[in-house]
């Protein structure tokens, strides 16, 4: 079967919707139990699962105990949690075989992670990443196999199998296009399709994993690849809210978002969702759907290509941000000044959040602090620096057009007691940015939610 034949067969077969669900959602043996009672409508879906919650922090731990060379440290580690997916299997399973089976899979995933402990072995990056994939090839088979246990049709869809990025870490749409939907072909009459989140291959075939809002970002590609009716984003939380509710009180979850508001939010600090998710699926323009594992009868939020008119939709904050001002006279009217104070910033491979600029001068923030001696260093040769650190961006989000006169003043208006040290705005139609001191970032916020909604 050709590709562009297995794409129009998913096109007209395989519409159905992408879940995904994330380490608490599957924290324990009840809560998967609890998945496998969401997923269970009697539709053909495909179902992306995390880790167990905390296991990848600890597969973290194990590997900074293996670059270290202590091997007594990674293998008490390794046991530790091997004891406690034991206790897992015993609550998940409810038959002898199935049981048998866990116990099976545990000590070979785990005996796997034994075999790095090795005195002799120096541990590479390569090994780390082999060693983070191990938690959701456990999860997943885990799922996979209570299913099946419980007489559903279900079918282990391996991510390694289909998922790969290019030369550039970018999703390679054309190869997962044809490799998931082979395997697609070949296991059609699955009710449920379970595959793993976050690991991947990359252009050298070796595994790795998306880095980037990981099994979101699974979800959000799977969904681009087979033209899903929807992507489900279930989390603890029951959509993505009108503030920080550990700032603010009574925050209610938005109903609807438009990509670029709901990309402007995960940027800007809502952790519910990361930006780079949104991009698959709204340039496939298929909508995300995110919902609630605790309280699945809640509406959520529906990110689409829907924008409400004439509406201011959230507020968000984004931590541990620091602002620089470059000033010079020799800036007016010079050619080529910009793009020589830009050059620095990518040459430290740092990214700007916010930029204002005037005759005289530039300021710029940034998050990434890694290099900022370095960068300072070479701005000093264009004019006069100065950094204030400590800073947070407060990003109001809605339709935010030119054209809506009276919105940006009743934003401004919210913020009149709060010194801002820069504002950006114009650069999108759905919001306005502040950068405000640490200390004034409650107080903000709380403003704002008096004054907006």
């Amino acid at each position: 079967m050709s590709a562009k034949l297995q794409q129009k067969e998913i096109n007209n077969y395989y519409k159905m919707n992408v879940l995904k669900f994330g380490g608490t959602s599957v924290g324990s043996a009840e809560r998967m139990k609890e998945v496998g009672k969401l997923i269970l409508d009697g539709q053909q879906k495909i179902v992306v699962l995390s880790a167990m919650s905390g296991t990848t922090n600890t597969l973290v731990e194990i590997s900074d105990y293996l670059y270290k060379q202590n091997i007594d440290g990674a293998i008490d580690v390794i046991n530790s949690l091997e004891k406690k997916y034991l206790v897992v299997i015993k609550e998940l399973f409810s038959t002898e075989t199935y049981l048998e089976k866990g116990k099976a899979l545990i000590k070979q995933h785990f005996d796997f992670l034994r075999s790095f402990a090795s005195k002799t072995k120096i541990f590479t990056l390569f090994d780390e990443k082999i060693v983070l994939a191990e938690g959701e090839l456990i999860s997943t088979a885990l799922v996979n196999d209570y299913l099946c246990e419980t007489g559903i049709k279900s079918v282990l869809l391996p991510a390694l199998d289909y998922m790969k990025t290019d030369k550039n870490n970018e999703p390679d749409m054309p190869f997962i296009e044809e490799h998931l939907g082979r395997i697609l072909h070949d296991t059609k009459d699955a009710e449920i399709y379970i595959t793993q989140g976050y690991i991947c291959r990359n252009h050298y075939n070796e595994i790795d994993n998306l880095q980037r809002g990981g099994s979101d970002y699974t979800a959000t590609i799977i969904g681009a690849a087979i033209h899903a009716n929807e992507i489900q984003i279930w989390t603890d939380i029951d959509g993505m809210h009108n503030n920080d509710p550990r700032f603010v009180e009574n925050t209610k979850p938005v109903t609807n978002l438009h990509f670029e508001e709901a990309a402007e939010l995960a940027y800007f600090g809502a952790k519910i969702l990361h930006p780079t998710c949104v991009l698959p699926a709204k340039q496939a323009n298929i909508p995300v759907r995110l919902l609630n594992t605790m309280q699945p009868e809640a509406k959520g939020t529906l990110i689409s290509t829907e924008c409400r008119e004439n509406t201011i939709e959230a507020v968000a904050a984004k931590d541990g941000i620091t602002a620089i001002k470059i000033k010079s006279g020799r800036m007016l009217l010079a050619y080529g000044f910009m793009r020589k104070v830009f050059e620095i910033f990518e040459r430290y491979q740092t990214a700007i959040d916010m930029i204002t600029t005037s005759e005289v001068g530039v300021s710029v923030s940034i998050d990434n602090t890694k290099h900022l001696d370095e960068i300072l260093n070479e701005l000093k040769m264009f004019g006069t620096v100065t950094v204030d650190p400590d800073m947070v961006i407060i990003c109001v989000v809605g339709d935010m057009n030119f054209e809506n006169v009276g919105f940006q003043a009743k934003v401004i208006n919210a913020l009149k007691d709060i010194p801002i040290r820069m504002v950006s705005y114009g650069g999108s139609n759905y919001n306005i940015s502040f950068l405000v001191k640490a200390e004034d970032k409650k107080k903000a916020l709380n403003a704002l939610s008096k004054h907006l909604f």
